[in-house]
């Protein structure tokens, strides 16, 4: 950023990610507009950082909130010149186990909340011409998996949102970086995650052998949250990041096998894939 002393707003600060982001940039000095549903969880992080520490209640579901918390904020600061979209949680239930109101409250937090604090800020950067956002997507933003399937579809759209973004801004001067994780050592397959009322036996082996195997390994998962906030204030700092970046020595791998995975199978079926174009037909772009 070309501002010596920007303004981060961050969602979902009361844990994980967002709470190592803020903690990281209150302690370099940077102002730092931090939301949680419940601003308890958030005083401590305020207590002795008041000057450049700005607590604001949000539920990203709710558009009135988050209409008051970004007036509340530039209001405050003057600006916004880094939003991190980082409120999100996770679902685990195999397909034919979703429960219609869990599904679209996961999509009322990790999409639609996203795209409307999105909106709400972009006006402030695009009258500057100058901001960075960070959507928090994750490798299963990339590749789905049994019982991840609601909540990978919700960072699939995170990922096309973002993508388009990208190219809508960037000649405005915005940049956009979508941050994909694989397993950290954060509340998400814990506490902070929401699990089917109802399992079905016969998705034990897959939906229901994933889903173990992540509450198992809450709290034991390679990934370090400190050193991805230390990774993401490095970012916001350099004049060209990366529109994608993976997180994790397993989101690279697994990115990786997913990359050649695609190859594979378009090249196997390029014959048919090519030939449903009209014979005289000529390639154009979008």
């Amino acid at each position: 950023m070309a501002e010596q002393n920007p303004v981060w707003f961050i969602t979902g600060c009361s844990t994980g990610f967002g709470r190592e982001i803020a903690k990281l940039l209150l302690s370099q000095g940077i102002r730092v507009a931090m939301t949680a549903r419940k601003l308890e969880s958030i005083a401590d992080l305020v207590e002795g950082n008041e000057k450049i520490a700005l607590p604001l209640a949000l539920d990203v579901t709710d558009s009135a909130q988050i209409d008051a918390a970004v007036t509340k904020a530039e209001d405050h600061f003057g600006q916004i010149d880094v939003l991190v979209n980082n409120a999100g949680y996770g679902y685990f239930a195999a397909i034919e186990e979703g429960e219609e109101d869990e599904i679209r409250r996961q999509f009322d937090t990790n999409v639609f909340g996203l795209a409307a604090l999105t909106r709400r800020v972009l006006p402030g950067m695009r009258k500057r011409r100058s901001g960075h956002i960070f959507n928090f997507s994750s490798i299963g933003g990339l590749t789905s998996h049994p019982s991840l399937g609601y909540y990978c579809a919700s960072k699939f759209a995170v990922e096309a949102i973002s993508e388009a973004l990208s190219k809508e801004v960037a000649p405005l001067g915005i940049k956009v970086t979508l941050i994909e994780p694989s397993g950290f050592r954060t509340d998400w397959a814990g506490r902070s995650s929401v699990d089917p009322k109802v399992t079905i036996d016969d998705y034990a082996e897959t939906a229901g052998y994933v889903r173990s195997l992540q509450h198992d390994n809450s709290g034991n998962q390679p990934g370090d949250p400190e050193r991805l906030a230390k990774a993401i204030v490095d970012v916001s700092r350099n004049e060209n990041p990366p529109l994608r970046l993976l997180m994790g020595s397993y989101a690279y791998n697994l990115a990786m096998e997913r990359v050649e995975e695609l190859r594979q199978t378009f090249e196997e079926w390029k014959e048919v894939t090519c030939g449903v174009d009209f014979p005289d037909a000529e390639l154009s772009d979008m």
